[in-house]
């Protein structure tokens, strides 16, 4: 189990471990309006719970609003985001995990009928799962005792999880249940493409000055027309999303690391220690030696 203040999740981290490939995050109140979950994408499967508040969700070109006690289910691949609706502060809890994880250890009933057409989205979990009907709210509540059980790591709780995962598999295995997001459309296939290519870029090169036409080169298209897309995709303009995505490399070297705050600040493209720090306190809200002091006394208290 991996618990954070607010750290939206990083494509090459691995989740849990290579015996049990799955980890739990719980991520405190946002702001109404700001990114919950910065644009992102992993290899592994994920549930989305939201634990207070709404949250308006994006999976690929699709945005629906997410009220509290729902879920999204997001398939291992794609493009993921949420930002917080209404007033109210928002927190959630994300379920990443890699459907290995669920394979049979021989090609049985259960890995053709039920595993593979999770795996190739011929047979997946419907994508807002809300508590309109019976199915769903079981689907909510194994969620529910998911998250209790990585919160408590009892012995065993790992079977438990497991458990929970094949009966949610049996609640959609009924006809009419279960989606089929094998094939998507060209067009948003395009989009997406882009956009992922983007944000490998700024991933790659966040360490360094980053022009934007040299980002938009890469799909191609005019500067101007690569923010209008980049700010209807994903909500945030270029430069918000690679200054978010410093700031949470920065929170990771801060952390992880006995590097000054200035070293932390040039090491992930900041080359103006003010500026580094009033975008700092504007995603993380608390100065980088606030952040640093707060979650050493946290882990002191553990």
């Amino acid at each position: 189990m991996d618990q954070t203040t607010r750290h939206s999740l990083k494509e090459d981290r691995l989740h849990g471990d290579n015996t049990f490939p799955m980890a739990v995050y719980w991520m405190e109140p946002g702001e109404a309006g700001a990114p919950v979950l910065d644009c992102h994408w992993h290899a592994e499967a994920e549930f989305f719970y939201v634990l207070e508040g709404e949250v308006l969700f994006q999976v690929d070109t699709d945005y629906f609003p997410v009220k509290t006690g729902e879920a999204v289910f997001i398939d291992g691949g794609d493009i993921h985001a949420g930002h917080a609706l209404g007033d109210s502060a928002c927190s959630f809890c994300a379920i990443v995990f890699d459907t290995h994880l669920l394979a049979s250890a021989s090609y049985d009933a259960v890995q053709e009928r039920v595993i593979s057409p999770l795996q190739d989205k011929k047979r997946t979990f419907p994508r807002h799962i809300k508590p309109d009907s019976d199915w769903e709210r079981k689907l909510l509540s194994h969620l529910r005792g998911i998250m209790d059980a990585c919160g408590q790591q009892l012995p065993g709780y790992e079977a438990a999880v497991k458990g929970r995962f094949y009966l949610m598999l049996h609640e959609i295995s009924v006809d009419g249940r279960s989606c089929n997001r094998s094939e998507t459309n060209a067009t948003d296939t395009t989009k997406i493409d882009r956009l992922k290519t983007a944000i490998v870029y700024m991933q790659q090169h966040y360490h360094r000055p980053v022009r934007i036409s040299e980002i938009a080169d890469q799909i191609p298209m005019s500067e101007g027309q690569f923010c209008r897309f980049f700010k209807k995709m994903t909500r945030q303009t270029p430069i918000e999303y690679l200054n978010a995505y410093r700031i949470r490399q920065a929170a990771e070297l801060l952390l992880h690391s006995d590097r000054t705050i200035s070293a932390v600040a040039l090491d992930v493209g900041f080359d103006h220690m003010s500026y580094f720090v009033k975008v700092f306190r504007k995603t993380m809200k608390c100065t980088p030696s606030h952040f640093r002091k707060k979650q050493a006394e946290f882990a002191e208290r553990r």
